[in-house]
């Protein structure tokens, strides 16, 4: 189930750059909710709540419920925009949604099992493939990152998609069984492997009478 909060938010009468100065001396970040056929509305969400709930992580999947004058408003989070000096929070987009919309969204993965591994025991590093996958999902049903369980694995294994669950209704965004991590051999076991049979192999040094 995705995960939601709330935030308090005020519409905006004017738009531009002046208006936007002037919300950010106040404390507050201009924003924008979109879609679902409606039109585009302008709004203020305070900065540093924004901000904080940007920084606690799964920003872009988290289901919001805006308060703007008295009314409720579902949306999730499109995209926002940093100042590339300060780093603090300029824009924020919304899109509104509703129990029957799906939304693309990039959601992380987690892997467990590295402790039951043969082949990290054995000396095998996680080679990590995909930190994230792309979903279609409803938004009321989107996952907070998907698990993936790497116990069984030895070096020259690999995981693919295919074998991760995924959210009742969700699809691949993209259609490929693609891998999203292996077990390799490390460096240095690869090393000691090759230089073992290489020593066995090498002629005796010859002897003076």
């Amino acid at each position: 189930m995705a995960q939601t909060y709330e935030l308090i938010a005020s519409p905006r009468d004017r738009v531009g750059k002046g208006s936007a100065r002037a919300l950010r001396l106040e404390g507050k970040t201009p924003a924008v909710v979109y879609g679902d056929k409606q039109p585009p509305l302008a709004i203020a969400v305070n900065t540093k709540e924004t901000f904080l709930k940007l920084h606690a992580g799964g920003f872009l999947t988290h289901v919001v419920t805006l308060k703007v004058d008295g009314k409720e408003i579902r949306v999730l989070p499109r995209d926002y925009q940093l100042d590339p000096v300060t780093d603090t929070l300029v824009h924020v987009d919304f899109i509104r949604v509703s129990d029957t919309t799906k939304v693309r969204v990039d959601v992380p993965v987690h892997f467990i099992g590295q402790e039951k591994s043969a082949g990290i025991k054995r000396g095998g590093v996680l080679n990590i493939t995909a930190h994230e996958v792309a979903l279609l999902v409803s938004a009321n049903n989107i996952p907070e990152h998907l698990t993936v369980d790497i116990g069984a694995l030895d070096i020259g294994d690999s995981v693919h998609i295919s074998a991760v669950t995924l959210p009742e209704g969700a699809k691949l965004v993209e259609h490929d069984d693609f891998s999203v991590a292996a077990i390799v051999g490390s460096a240095a076991g690869t090393s000691e492997e090759t230089a073992a049979p290489a020593a066995e192999a090498a002629p005796a040094p010859a002897t003076k009478a």
